[in-house]
């Protein structure tokens, strides 16, 4: 009995020895591989993280050193970031470039919002926070059905924006005196379950004070 053990672990391991002897050239070739593979990923990270702190030290510089008489540099290089597609400091750029009413040109700042909207990974909420901005920039401009248009995806959705949206829509007939309609956009945000506190406070306050029959 002890013989046969013997046996099948001589066996064993000259079975284990042949495949290794067999396959030497895949098994090195495998571990190449994979070692290659490791070392691009974490180059590819590192990549990233650097090219990140570069966007930030960039954006943070310009904002930094802006100034009245600087506007139009300011803005140029803002653009520059905008369009390297970075989640987070392209969008901060384009709100920078609002605030501080950097491009006149409202179809140069809408391709920007396009840039940001269409061709950039944003996170789900900042994508909806870009759209409620963008149609917010419009408002003034934007016909009914291009302003729904623009807001629908957020209007249709569980968006932590869409009482910001809804309002938007509702003040844009109210404005327009639309009263129904607008009426029909304030008791939306009212019987909404996640409704912005201020925002339903505010909606709560036009049905009461202006919408009242």
């Amino acid at each position: 009995m002890e013989d046969l053990s013997t046996l099948n672990a001589s066996n064993r391991q000259e079975k284990i020895k042949n495949f290794f002897g067999n396959h030497k050239n895949k098994i090195i070739s495998g571990i190449i591989i994979l070692i290659i593979i490791v070392i691009g990923v974490y180059s590819y990270d590192k990549y990233l993280i650097n090219k990140k702190k570069e966007i930030s030290d960039n954006f943070n510089s310009i904002t930094i050193k802006f100034k009245e008489d600087n506007k139009e540099s300011t803005a140029n290089q803002l653009i520059e970031i905008i369009n390297k597609k970075d989640p987070t400091y392209s969008p901060l750029s384009l709100y920078f470039i609002i605030d501080n009413n950097l491009v006149t040109d409202q179809n140069i700042v809408n391709s920007l919002f396009d840039t940001l909207i269409e061709n950039t990974s944003l996170d789900k909420e900042i994508k909806n926070l870009v759209i409620y901005k963008k149609a917010l920039f419009n408002a003034d401009q934007f016909k009914e059905e291009d302003l729904l248009s623009i807001l629908n995806p957020i209007i249709n959705s569980e968006s932590v924006w869409k009482s910001h949206a809804l309002y938007l829509v509702a003040e844009y007939f109210y404005s327009g005196n639309q009263n129904q309609k607008a009426k029909e956009f304030f008791n939306q945000i009212i019987s909404l379950e996640n409704s912005n506190p201020d925002i339903r406070l505010q909606a709560e306050k036009r049905l009461n004070r202006d919408l009242s029959e």
